[in-house]
């Protein structure tokens, strides 16, 4: 179980829910846990209780709000300060939001959190991640990309319209997106790029959705939904399992390979939304 030892891995998201399942597989492996929360009180919780779940006390926590991109570039900093290597980059944390809601730089919060945040996070790492190879970075995707069949390029942000479902998959679909692109980018450094469906997992995940909406995500969180635990085993394998070692550019479910939907492999949207996340983050040569 200390297959891990040595490695570096940081997980977003990692209070509550797949994230911190996410976190103690890993640490139970030996592996040194960065634990990035937005709650001091939640995320110092849960770090105790993951110390206290996997008997390792190589467990860190770095405070983050990520839906604010002076707070990543801030993230990406402490975690350069402290650590000369990350073996494991995670980008786990996600959001549903049932109305529009803008971050502090104007940008819709469902995109900015879910695909923004790892792109930018994931682009200011990857100095440390090819310094450290082979090393692995993990996309927590959905099979709610295939909700839809193009990203809304007219319309990316929901300003003219803001429909749940379909801007969270947009914004699925984007995360997946990227995962393949940069995949394709880092081919030959050492770096491999996955991305994952965790399947229907109960998580606070659309807590505020109403109407119709909040019956469905009833029945679907408390009937049909697999654990916390058992959704962040793909994560886990991704992370960790010699199986995969130096596959790169794929979907997985299940721990298995899987095709994603049609439109989620269209080389020209990955480049067109690279350059718009580039535009939207300042990354812009």
């Amino acid at each position: 179980m200390n297959k891990m030892e040595g490695k570096v891995c940081l997980v977003t998201g990692a209070n509550s829910g797949i994230g911190k399942q996410t976190a103690l597989g890993l640490a139970r492996m030996g592996a040194t846990v960065v634990m990035v929360c937005r709650s001091k009180q939640r995320g110092e919780a849960a770090m105790a209780e993951i110390k206290n779940g996997s008997g390792n006390d190589a467990v860190d926590l770095l405070l983050t709000d990520l839906s604010s991109q002076a707070q990543i570039r801030k993230l990406a900093k402490e975690f350069k300060d402290r650590y000369q290597r990350l073996d494991v980059l995670i980008n786990n944390a996600g959001i549903g939001l049932a109305k529009r809601k803008e971050n502090t730089n104007g940008i819709e919060m469902t995109f900015a959190v879910n695909h923004l945040a790892c792109f930018l996070l994931t682009n200011l790492l990857l100095e440390r991640l090819k310094a450290s190879a082979p090393s692995r970075v993990v996309n927590v995707s959905s099979f709610a990309h295939s909700w839809i069949n193009k990203i809304n390029f007219e319309d990316l942000q929901g300003k003219q319209k803001f429909p749940p479902m379909q801007i969270y998959a947009q914004s699925k679909l984007a995360i997946l997106m990227f995962s393949y692109e940069l995949a394709r980018r880092l081919a030959g450094t050492g770096v491999t790029v996955n991305a994952l469906d965790p399947g229907l997992v109960s998580t606070n995940l659309g807590h505020d959705v109403i109407g119709p909406l909040r019956v469905a995500r009833w029945v679907f969180m408390n009937v049909l939904a697999i654990s916390p635990q058992e959704g962040a085993q793909t994560s886990i394998y991704l992370a960790s399992s010699p199986e995969v070692e130096g596959v790169t550019g794929k979907y997985f479910m299940k721990q298995r390979p899987k095709r994603s939907s049609k439109a989620s492999y269209d080389r020209e949207t990955w480049q067109r939304l690279w350059k718009v996340s580039e535009e939207l983050t300042g990354l812009a040569s």
